[in-house]
């Protein structure tokens, strides 16, 4: 504890690190504040309805990554979904279309053009989904809109206010990420999440506190045990590494000897972080769009593809987790530029010989390794589910595993080790010093 504190005392001595640790605090807090913001002519008393739609299935997810905005109305109601969603057609027309193709390659410029389109189709995507949430709204809680104000005359203004929200919460995270520590928009996200879960864990301790003839507090600390378990495995998983040995040449110039040493590449089990998950969240919300938030007018197909906890809903989510995880690697990870690099500065992997065997090699570590990483944090993601045969409270269910616990654990450590390199190029004593953050995450061979 003592070093812990002394850690603290060192991030606040270093000016730039504490300047930046502020800023986060003051845009999350500002985030945060917005959160409970509601849209101008609605009475929040009277939005009980729609929190009790978001009491289960895929609007409590919906609901979470808003940080509760979405159930109170808020002006931040759509969160950074739209954006999400932008990002992943994206990179899609990256891969698949030549004209962004070449984009893609043009360095710093090209990557600004791409920026500049995913904000103009984050836009597109926001004119689409505020309507839809209005409506939802109308239905559920038509009531709550204040006496005198007609529907007709309040969508217009209430779209270009949601639409605003959503791109305010854009802009805050690119400041969290240019000024402050961390990704901004992972920062947002993870927000959200533990926002719900103080109370997520109040109601689970009075469920089996009141429910003796379940196990009562007995099961409430084995469902503790098991959170701290999987959280573990989860921790091991984003960190897991397979070393590839790389051997450089030796090069004398003058009288001195360059080279020679014995390096690695870190290949990581699970290279595309959480990506994946959040890919494969933002397309399992499809359904929403197509019902337009209006569960009771849905076929079975469609429900079933909003209940979190049915089988052809995990079905599909655990398939495009493993596809989007294939994808995110492949365009993060090129084994061709790697061997190049590799060549370029006089290094081999031993027993392989330079050039298109060394990617070749590369990119069939890839494949062994992304599969089973795959296979991992597909089962992580279906954890709530399998959790929620033991009657454990549907909002703490979603701490279990699923999308919410990967982004805390890719993002905490994420954040964790950018406020480490602050500290280690100051030569102080890191946050991460025991454990293997540090030392860049667990071999596997």
């Amino acid at each position: 504890m003592k070093k812990f504190i002394e850690t603290l005392k060192n991030c606040w001595r270093i000016e730039d690190l504490r300047q930046r640790l502020l800023i986060t605090l003051l845009f999350t807090a500002i985030y945060r504040f917005g959160s409970f913001v509601v849209l101008p002519g609605i009475n929040p008393a009277s939005l009980e309805t729609l929190r009790q739609q978001t009491a289960g299935g895929l609007m409590s997810l919906l609901d979470m990554f808003s940080g509760g905005a979405f159930s109170n109305a808020s002006i931040f109601a759509l969160g950074i979904m739209p954006y999400i969603s932008a990002s992943i057609v994206m990179q899609i027309l990256a891969v698949a279309v030549p004209y962004f193709q070449k984009m893609q390659r043009e360095g710093e410029s090209g990557h600004k053009k791409i920026n500049w389109y995913t904000r103009w189709l984050t836009v597109a995507i926001l004119l689409f989904q505020a309507p839809s949430y209005l409506f939802n709204l109308k239905s559920q809680a038509g009531q709550a809109l204040a006496s005198g104000i007609s529907w007709t005359a309040f969508m217009i203004p209430a779209v270009i206010i949601l639409a605003a929200g959503s791109m305010f919460i854009l802009w805050l995270g690119e400041r969290i990420t240019d000024k402050g520590v961390g990704n901004g928009v992972s920062l947002i996200i993870m927000l959200g999440i533990i926002a719900r879960l103080p109370g997520s864990f109040i109601q689970e301790f009075s469920s089996r506190a009141t429910d003796i003839s379940g196990g009562g507090i007995i099961m409430l600390i084995a469902e503790i045990l098991v959170l701290y378990f999987v959280v573990c495995a989860a921790i091991l998983l984003v960190q897991g590494t397979r070393k590839v040995p790389v051997q450089y040449a030796k090069r004398l110039v003058g009288n001195k000897q360059y080279g020679g040493a014995r390096q690695y590449i870190p290949l990581k089990l699970f290279a595309a972080n959480v990506m994946p998950i959040i890919f494969a969240q933002a397309l399992m919300f499809i359904p929403l769009a197509i019902v337009q938030y209006q569960p009771k007018d849905a076929s079975s197909i469609v429900r079933s593809l909003m209940d979190t906890h049915s089988l052809l809903y995990n079905v599909i989510y655990v398939a495009l987790i493993i596809a989007f995880t294939y994808f995110y690697t492949a365009i993060t990870l090129n084994p061709t530029q790697m061997a190049e690099d590799m060549k370029r500065n006089n290094g081999f992997i031993p027993g392989i010989k330079p050039g298109k065997d060394t990617a070749e090699y590369i990119d069939t570590i890839m494949s062994r390794i992304t599969l089973p990483g795959s296979l991992a944090i597909a089962f992580i993601a279906v954890m709530p589910a399998l959790v929620s045969v033991f009657h454990v409270q549907q909002e703490f269910t979603q701490f279990f595993g699923g999308t919410s616990l990967l982004i805390l654990v890719g993002v905490v450590i994420d954040t964790l080790q950018q406020i480490e390199s602050h500290l280690l190029m100051r030569h102080y004593d890191g946050l991460l010093n025991s454990g293997h953050t540090r030392s860049g995450g667990v071999s596997a061979y």
